[in-house]
């Protein structure tokens, strides 16, 4: 059976803590692997950063204007293990958000603060053009603990996610995912699309990686060029395929 909430899709990585939960193909050919401990380990990581910081819980929205990308899975799932609400698309007035998670820091003014992701896998700090005032997510959520410490109770009916189309609350995240061709177990491939906004895009990465793993399965999510390349090339897609033990390639991207 799917797992009923975020907590217990986290609680359900640390039954088999080694296995490949979440595999990233960004551009340029870089590669990380997210076993199930690791994948959660960030995400708590990530959400203590959240409440710590922002006190982030129920009514508290985070704006997420990030692509679909390893990361932005770890900042959605974490302001989703506190209750907080995701907000999608970069149009967002930063004075309707408490928090901005970013790696375009620079276009956002204040009030909201704001959070710089720096998206390279070996990236330990934003860099020279972090703005002033900006917190450097690279370097500050590894000074967070490995375990979740307080946090608030999640608000059922408190908005979870919205923006792209969608207003969805708590209560009803963990089934809106609907994509019948991950069945429960699946590796699967989710492609990305630079097409349309990026919000979209993001929207729908989320969509396909809840399903997979709120159904004990995996993903290999592959950014925009990489994914227009498995597309032209089919022997090139077959070698991924193989290569990673997908069982899906179909998702909503």
């Amino acid at each position: 059976m799917p797992a009923p909430t975020i907590a217990d899709v986290l609680a359900s990585l640390q039954r088999e803590p080694g296995r490949p939960r979440l595999t990233w193909y960004g551009d340029g050919g870089e590669r990380i692997e997210l076993s199930g401990a690791v994948l959660e380990n960030w995400v708590s990581k990530t959400a203590n950063l959240l409440v710590e910081e922002f006190d982030a819980g129920p009514g508290v929205r985070v704006l997420v204007d990030l692509p679909p990308h390893w990361r932005t899975v770890v900042w959605a799932f974490a302001a989703w293990r506190v209750g907080a609400c995701v907000v999608l698309g970069s149009d967002a007035s930063t004075s309707e958000v408490e928090v901005v998670v970013t790696d375009r820091p620079d276009k956002f003014d204040r009030p909201a603060p704001v959070v710089a992701v720096a998206l390279p896998v070996l990236a330990r700090t934003f860099g020279s053009a972090l703005p002033a005032g900006a917190v450097d997510a690279a370097a500050a959520v590894m000074t967070y603990g490995d375990v979740l410490g307080w946090a608030p109770p999640v608000d059922p009916a408190a908005p979870a996610l919205v923006g792209a189309g969608l207003e969805v609350t708590h209560a009803q995240l963990i089934a809106w995912p609907v994509n019948a061709a991950i069945p429960d177990g699946a590796r699967a491939l989710v492609p990305t699309s630079a097409s349309g906004s990026v919000a979209d895009g993001t929207a729908r990465a989320l969509h396909d990686v809840l399903a997979a793993l709120r159904s004990t399965g995996s993903v290999v999510l592959v950014d925009p060029v990489m994914s227009e390349a498995l597309a032209s090339d089919a022997s090139r897609r077959d070698r991924l395929v193989a290569t990673e033990r997908i069982t899906v390639t179909s998702a909503t991207s």
